[in-house]
């Protein structure tokens, strides 16, 4: 690694390739572009320390250059060891923000990383996963004084946040960004949905079509996911333990059963559930021969590695991103990305534009939170309607399109009980 003034990147001789990738996002953006045009113009976080944790790759890097462009000082580190862009890291440095990430740390590294950015002392966080917050009410509780509050980004994030909620122990609103609509209906749909088959497709260089794919977990990453395998031609098999889901994905027109009887018909595997072992040793002992695993979910834990390693007489690389397992009865099983998040350890992530929405959100929700601390107490806090609409609203003007509105009289019906 190089440490450059106070950032830590791998090389600052990749910078002008980050500065490319950069350059094209911004271009594919034009919500966020318009955010940034009203944050120049009011500097919502002048003299505010902001430090973010997201995937560090190009969408991620312009949202950072739009929260500096509202006045703050930046500090950025990646959330997870294989989706850091290193070309990236190198022109944000050039871009005037500190950054402490590379692409696949070592634990130990990644952890340092992590806690080098809460050593900036910030005022705000943007989160994904819920790293940042961890540490701050864990063994750096001294760096979380003076956090007016931030935003989560994922669900597993989310989770986690609402399980410190519920036992009093968070220290600072916490906005629930996932929870949007203008995030999980786009974004954990449209943008998982695409980029999860983006990254499996240029990993293996294998056909869909005619294959049989098994998507654990039918949220709205799930419901993406699937979307996108019947796209392509696949025969699809829903894994669930929501019965309301369940019920949605059969009448979605695909298969559902437990996990144990998909194992045994499945070509594809992909997890999406933030749970952990939820393909695992009873399931390996009945998968075909060549059945490829991947996961979608925040961290590495859905697929259970270790399980498979037990398994298995053997293990090697065989193509950039897949491991092969060669089970003990000679069967082989192929996981992709070491079971981290297959759309950005083997992909470039969802696309700019779905990024555009969720990225507006990200900066409308750091906005509000600055606004309101005080008010908002120790606690996961929703997106407020209000922004939700806004990023849509914006996004319909981007496309050039636009919709209708109420009448007065059709808001007095609305607003009425009176017999109609």
């Amino acid at each position: 690694m190089t440490t450059v003034d106070k950032s830590i990147v791998t090389d600052m001789a990749l910078a002008p390739d980050g500065h490319l990738k950069i350059d094209w996002v911004q271009a594919h953006m034009p919500v966020l572009n318009r955010i940034r045009e009203q944050f120049e113009k009011e500097q919502p976080f002048k003299g505010l320390k902001v430090t973010i944790s997201l995937h560090l790759e190009a969408k991620t890097a312009y949202l950072a250059k739009v929260v500096k462009a509202g006045g703050a000082e930046v500090t950025i580190t990646g959330s997870n060891p294989l989706s850091t862009q290193d070309d990236v890291c190198a022109a944000l440095v050039e871009d005037g923000i500190t950054v402490y990430a590379k692409y696949n740390p070592s634990p130990e590294e990644y952890k340092e990383l992590l806690i080098k950015a809460l050593e900036t002392k910030p005022d705000l966080i943007i989160d994904d996963g819920g790293d940042l917050v961890s540490i701050l009410h864990s063994e750096r509780k001294d760096l979380a004084v003076q956090v007016r509050g931030g935003a989560e980004e994922t669900t597993t994030g989310i989770l986690r946040l609402k399980a410190m909620d519920k036992e009093g122990k968070l220290e600072f609103p916490m906005v629930a960004v996932n929870d949007a609509f203008c995030k999980y209906l786009f974004d954990n749909r449209y943008g998982t949905g695409q980029s999860v088959w983006d990254g499996i497709n240029r990993t293996t260089n294998l056909v869909v079509a005619g294959k049989t794919v098994v998507v654990v977990g039918y949220g709205w990453c799930g419901k993406g996911v699937a979307m996108r395998a019947k796209g392509l031609g696949a025969n699809v098999i829903v894994t669930e333990i929501d019965a309301i889901r369940g019920v949605e994905a059969y009448m979605d027109g695909f298969a559902v059963m437990p996990m144990v009887e998909a194992a045994k018909l499945g070509d594809f595997f992909v997890t999406v559930t933030g749970n952990r072992d939820v393909i695992r040793g009873e399931h390996y002992k009945v998968m075909k021969d060549g059945a490829i695993l991947s996961n979608a979910g925040h961290f590495d834990v859905e697929v259970n590695k270790p399980e498979l390693e037990a398994m298995s007489s053997s293990k090697r690389t065989v193509r950039r991103n897949i491991e092969e397992y060669q089970l003990t009865d000679g069967r082989k099983i192929y996981v992709l990305a070491e079971g981290r998040l297959v759309n950005l350890a083997a992909g470039d992530g969802h696309p700019a534009e779905i990024m555009d929405m969720t990225f507006a959100l990200q900066a409308m929700s750091l906005k509000y939170v600055n606004d309101e601390y005080e008010k908002l107490g120790k606690t996961v806090v929703n997106v407020p309607y209000v922004l939700d609409e806004q990023v849509a609203r914006f996004k319909l003007e981007s496309l050039g399109t636009s919709i209708d509105f109420l009448t007065e009289e059709q808001k007095m019906y609305l607003d009425s009980w009176a017999e109609h």
